[in-house]
């Protein structure tokens, strides 16, 4: 009897402890700044402090530094975090780790990022969903490059509360000036940032000087540890305050008789008969059922996942926004944001990638780079491109509209991504800051003659041949006797050769990387105007990109596009050498020549692959060949009769 009531006893200790620990607000923060400033070490410092690390992970961790370890025969409380071995071996934070720990007060998830350059992406990733920045420099060195490029990318993505952590200061003989001299630095520096909070605190992290305990080495400073700063700054819940927003990222049908619409609510709170809206189509329903966790509830509030049920039956897919009533997301198919760059290969206006934003993905282009941002002196300098870790305004164009909020005002809604259509890589983070609503202006023009009527009417089925290969492979020779052959089979055709565009429509494009995506962008425009027309169109154009002629390829209907590979070796191009360009590029008179010192990315799987072409009216019959074989030249009915829809 006494062991069952211990045992009541204990269980009931276990549940007011997890009570206690429910009722804690949650504090996210991230530790940022440039190279072996102490990020690392500062978190390690906080889990020993608090007492959060187990007897036999303490053990380890001796081990580890004795292998490891940078301080000699201490412990390096830096390899608490740093997990990966090439982190352990190199002595750097490669990865976000991400580490949670508890005071009576508040609980806490830290995000320690790399200070690297080449992993400023890592950085931004952990910003993303932080509440605090712990922006380290080391009293030695004052503020670095990626100290001021931290601070910007934090200030950016919306982080409203700061901590200057002045570290090492034990290497500079706990120094009063040295350290109000880099906080005065920062203060001019970070002035336009609109902080909510900011302390600047000079600490130790190896030895834990003001880091959870006052320390006697500074009498000088009068201010919080970072630990009684982390529990007691007030960040408030602007996620409740802001307008009900629900990103559908399921449609829940488990029967006939229940349709839902599930996701987290990323900000604001919803009850059961509040009138919300589908952002875009206006449609508008009341709420009625909530779900969560598969228990009915009366309300729900931001960082809920939950499930939906509305009185009415409305259209909605994965990808909309359900919203309240009063204060509606904007929706436009153009905007301006603030652009990350996080691939090596360069950002390119023109080129087509895929936007995410919240569950819904689209296809977008940033169709002009405003300015880029010089993260050390903020000012707006020119570029045509986008390299690896810079930051730009830009203006992109979708391929259809989404709803979203300026990001200033929702983090949630007006993020968002950029991957890479051909590798499905991130490579871009994006902030918006308006819609540009002059796209709302610009409408399709229904027709009453459609591309089948007018193909129809020719005989015909429409059809884009897009020849590509290195300069001289033969593209334009065999698009010019195939386009013979088809006018003499009675087809309507024209040919989009690479040189005759640039004496007209493209005249004003270079050869550089940004130009040449232009270039094929605008031709392929052009060729599915050409298409609509009924036409079968037959595009010569070297278009080195992958990215581009996959770009061309969505443009038009399934079955449309035929992939035309003319694959002959760079030395028989060289050796032909119809226009004198390969001897030019040896003579040094032109450069970023396909081939030679610009990439060409070869079809991977080219619907046509002509190899190593000698006789092109050989590769002209394969081509007819081809299109016979796949019911492409298939007269349709219409032509006989001469009957016109």
């Amino acid at each position: 009897m006494a062991f069952a009531e211990e045992t009541l006893g204990v269980d009931a200790a276990v549940a007011e402890y997890v009570r206690a620990q429910e009722s804690k607000d949650q504090l996210r923060f991230l530790t940022c700044g440039s190279v072996d400033d102490g990020k690392s070490t500062l978190i390690g410092r906080l889990l020993y402090d608090t007492k959060l690390i187990f007897e036999d992970h303490l053990a380890a961790l001796e081990k580890d530094s004795r292998k490891h370890g940078t301080v000699g025969d201490e412990i390096d409380l830096a390899l608490l975090v740093d997990g990966l071995e090439a982190e352990r071996e190199q002595g750097i934070t490669i990865d976000v780790a991400y580490r949670f720990f508890a005071t009576d007060k508040r609980k806490f998830i830290v995000a320690d990022t790399p200070g690297h350059e080449q992993y400023t992406r890592n950085m931004a990733t952990g910003a993303s969903t932080a509440d605090l920045a712990v922006l380290l420099v080391d009293a030695r060195n004052g503020l670095q490059v990626q100290t001021r490029r931290h601070a910007f990318i934090a200030s950016l993505l919306g982080i409203r509360h700061v901590v200057l952590a002045v570290n090492k200061i034990d290497l500079v003989d706990y120094s009063e000036d040295r350290f109000n001299e880099i906080r005065k630095e920062f203060e001019a520096f970070s002035s336009g940032f609109d902080f909510d909070t900011y302390q600047a605190i000079p600490m130790s992290a190896r030895y834990g000087d003001n880091v959870t305990v006052k320390s006697e080495a500074m009498p000088w400073y009068t201010g919080p540890t970072l630990l009684d700063h982390l529990e007691t700054v007030e960040v408030g819940e602007h996620e409740l305050d802001a307008p009900f927003r629900l990103p559908v990222q399921w449609v829940n049908r488990p029967n006939l008789d229940f349709r839902g619409y599930s996701g987290t609510i990323a900000s604001g709170r919803v009850a059961v008969g509040d009138e919300v809206v589908v952002a875009g189509p206006g449609k508008v329903s009341k709420v009625r059922q909530i779900l969560v966790a598969d228990a009915e509830a009366g309300e729900a509030r931001a960082g809920e996942a939950v499930t939906l049920t509305l009185a009415d039956e409305i259209d909605i897919s994965r990808g909309d926004l359900l919203s309240g009533t009063a204060a509606r997301p904007d929706v436009a198919d153009q905007f301006a944001a603030h652009v990350i760059w996080m691939a090596d290969e360069a950002l390119l206006p023109g080129r087509s990638y895929l936007l995410k934003i919240g569950p819904k993905t689209v296809t977008a282009t940033v169709t002009e780079i405003k300015h880029k941002i010089n993260v050390n002196t903020f000012e707006h300098v020119a570029g045509k491109t986008l390299d690896l870790n810079e930051i730009a305004f830009c203006n992109l164009s979708l391929s259809a509209p989404v709803a979203f909020d300026p990001y200033e005002a929702n983090r949630e809604t007006g993020s968002f991504i950029l991957i890479d259509r051909m590798t499905n890589q991130t490579v871009g983070a994006g902030m918006v800051w308006f819609a540009l609503r002059r796209a709302s202006n610009i409408h399709w023009q229904s027709l009453h003659i459609d591309k089948q009527t007018r193909a129809d009417r020719l005989g015909q089925k429409p059809v884009v041949l897009w020849f590509t290969g290195l300069s001289g492979a033969g593209k334009s020779t065999i698009a010019s006797i195939l386009e013979k052959k088809l006018h003499l089979d009675g087809k309507h055709t024209y040919v989009l050769d690479g040189d005759n565009v640039r004496h007209g429509l493209n005249r004003d494009l270079g050869f550089t990387v940004t130009d040449r995506v232009e270039n094929i962008r605008r031709v392929a425009e052009v060729a599915k105007l050409m298409t609509d027309a009924g036409l079968i169109t037959l595009v010569s154009f070297i278009s080195p990109f992958r990215a581009e002629r996959r770009m061309a390829r969505d443009l038009m209907a399934e079955g449309e596009f035929i992939e035309v590979f003319v694959d002959t070796p760079l030395e028989d191009c060289k050796k032909r050498d119809p226009k004198g360009l390969y001897a030019k590029v040896a003579r040094g008179e032109l450069t970023n020549f396909t081939g030679i010192d610009s990439p060409y990315e070869a079809p991977e799987n080219p619907e046509i692959h002509l190899r190593s072409v000698s006789d092109p009216d050989v590769a002209a019959e394969q081509i007819l060949s081809y299109l016979r074989d796949n019911g492409l030249l298939t007269s349709s009915q219409f032509a006989d009769t001469g009957a016109y829809i």
